[in-house]
């Protein structure tokens, strides 16, 4: 039981990729951390496959990954994708690189993760978990957080100075805080839903298709995405509208599933000889962002990963930008010479402005996966983007500034509408698709960057 004489003790509500992690950090500390999770402990019971969408490691990732000292281990079955392959309605496929060369986003397993955290945090004599407790409610005055044993229906009270909700975008931390005053929230689910699907490896066990590749079907107002892994095979994605002329509502029964793949898919669907089974069996799931302010309750409850800032998977940052959250408490901590009081007020007021940052950025890269990609004037923006890259260091891509360096979310965003506006101008430009790189492009780069620097 934890010894309430000792301050430096916490409770982590949620055992997921964020609490995991966070929950290492705080044991390196010599904090005694006591992880709640409502779910069975997934290290035996293993783990409930059907709504997981393959995660993209990036840099603010494996910042993260390198401070718990697992990178190594993570290396190992991360597959690194330095591009996109779009695959056309007729087969045709499109590579698109990510960044420069060297650059790269890696697929890895969110299973095999999450259990490499779990046992990296269970090593720490000073860890407690708890599975199978779902967080009940919360007295926010002492504070006090009541658990329910999902099995036997019990409840106990638990007291701590420090309270941590990373318990996902359906917070129960998150949802006391909603009943203080003055406390800001904002949920939205986007018009469409996703499905997982699997193409399992080749009979000799390599990959069926370019296994170094985020492999991406776009078809407008929805598409099919594809990461590999470790053991051959790839994790597939459908992302649909529930409802209107191509959507789930149609897709109600074997024949309908079928055509409907044979027609958007037919390249992937010979890949996939469960479809059907994998098709009924895998829920249809929902897709919300939320937002909420403040993200802390009188110094003492924080809110980190999902239940501060859930965002729609189009850039592949959510995990990253929950793994950000514990490298910045983490270098906050230093800081301020452990204080909490100062700590948690400041990283709620400083970062929130990055998660809302990030989740306007997924929503715009979803238009860019869906249908942008498509576009040759998109094409053209993104060589005439690498082209300027490369003769000016100092101009980076949005895409690169959120994957390949910690330049905050907000400033990304910021630089995405100017950028915008920059290839606004170039791409009006007469024969641009001939002159991509001639001295008119530069010219308006040129005054585009003087106008920047007057701001």
């Amino acid at each position: 039981m934890p010894d309430p004489t000792n301050t430096k003790q916490a409770v982590v509500v949620g055992a997921g990729l964020v609490g995991a992690l966070w929950t290492v950090f705080l044991a390196r500390r010599g904090y005694r951390v006591d992880v709640y999770e409502r779910r069975p402990d997934m290290r035996t019971a293993g783990y409930a496959g059907g709504r997981s969408i393959n995660l993209a490691m990036s840099v603010r990732g494996w910042a993260a990954i390198d401070k718990a000292g697992i990178r190594e281990k993570i290396e190992k079955v991360a597959i690194p994708m330095p591009g996109r392959m779009m695959h056309a309605v007729d087969g045709e496929r499109t590579y698109q690189p990510y960044g420069k060369a060297g650059e790269a986003i890696y697929s890895v397993s969110r299973e095999g993760l999450n259990l490499e955290l779990l046992h990296i945090a269970a090593g720490y004599p000073n860890v407690h978990f708890h599975f199978e407790h779902r967080c009940a409610d919360m007295d926010l005055q002492r504070p006090v957080v009541a658990f329910e044993n999902v099995r036997t229906g019990e409840i106990k009270t638990v007291a701590a100075p420090l309270i941590f909700g990373a318990d996902g975008a359906f917070s129960t931390v998150r949802y006391a805080l909603q009943r203080t005053d003055r406390f800001n929230y904002i949920q939205r689910y986007i018009d469409h839903g996703y499905k997982e699907l699997h193409i399992p490896p080749a009979p000799d066990g390599s990959h069926r298709m370019d296994p170094n590749a985020l492999h991406i079907w776009p078809r407008g107002n929805f598409m099919l995405i594809a990461l590999p892994n470790a053991d051959g095979s790839f994790t597939c994605t459908l992302f649909l509208p529930f409802e209107g002329p191509v959507s789930f509502e149609h897709l109600s029964g074997n024949d309908a599933v079928l055509d409907f793949f044979n027609r958007y898919f037919a390249d992937a669907q010979p890949l996939m000889p469960d479809i059907l089974s994998d098709f009924w069996k895998n829920p249809t799931s929902s897709l919300v962002t939320t937002q909420c302010y403040p993200w802390q309750w009188q110094e003492r409850i924080l809110l980190i990963g999902d239940a501060a800032h859930a965002i729609v998977p189009f850039y592949g940052q959510g995990m990253n930008a929950g793994f950000e959250d514990c490298t910045i408490l983490d270098t906050m901590y230093d800081d301020y010479n452990g204080d909490w009081s100062r700590i948690i007020p400041d990283f709620s007021s400083r970062r929130k402005q990055d998660g809302d940052a990030i989740l306007e950025l997924a929503l715009r890269n979803f238009i860019e996966m869906r249908d942008l990609v498509a576009d040759p004037m998109f094409l053209l923006r993104k060589k005439i983007a690498a082209n300027l890259h490369e003769r000016h260091p100092d101009f980076m891509p949005v895409y690169s500034m959120v994957s390949f360096s910690n330049t905050p979310y907000h400033v990304a965003l910021r630089e995405d509408d100017q950028q915008n506006d920059l290839f606004r101008q170039i791409l009006a430009l007469p024969g641009i698709e001939q002159n991509w790189d001639g001295a008119e492009v530069e010219q308006v780069f040129q005054t585009w960057m003087e106008e920047r620097r007057r701001i």
